[in-house]
């Protein structure tokens, strides 16, 4: 492997420790339909902007999202489409993992949500 191959894989890495966070993912999540006002997005998350910053300020760092200001507001967005494709596609292999081992049977009547609000299909192709 080669010294710019390596780096890929170190980048690569740097993004994935940025989204192995739950609140992060659930940043993801809100902000995947569009973007919101930062005041917006801490309220419905049910946490405090200075929790909130130190999260987006991670993420536009690593370039998940980006920031846009207008007056007082910051209005955040997903830097690509791509990002919430890849957080759905590994939230498709988890649910078919829990599914594959009866962990979801309690909330057998979940899944249909889950795959309406996800637009995904928990079911192994």
């Amino acid at each position: 492997m080669n010294k710019s191959e390596y780096a890929v894989y170190q980048m690569h890495a740097e993004v994935c420790k940025t989204l192995a966070s739950a609140r992060r993912i659930e940043i993801i999540d809100r902000l995947r339909h569009g973007e919101m006002q930062a005041g917006d997005l801490a309220r419905v998350m049910g946490i405090s902007k200075a929790n909130l910053s130190q999260h987006l300020s991670i993420m536009r760092r690593n370039g998940i999202v980006e920031a846009r200001r207008e007056g007082a507001h910051i209005h955040y967005r997903i830097s690509s489409r791509k990002v919430v494709k890849a957080c759905q596609l590994m939230r498709e292999v988890l649910l078919e993992r829990l599914t594959q081992s009866g962990q979801l049977s309690k909330l057998a009547r979940s899944i249909d949500t889950l795959e309406r609000k996800y637009e995904i299909s928990v079911h192994p192709e």
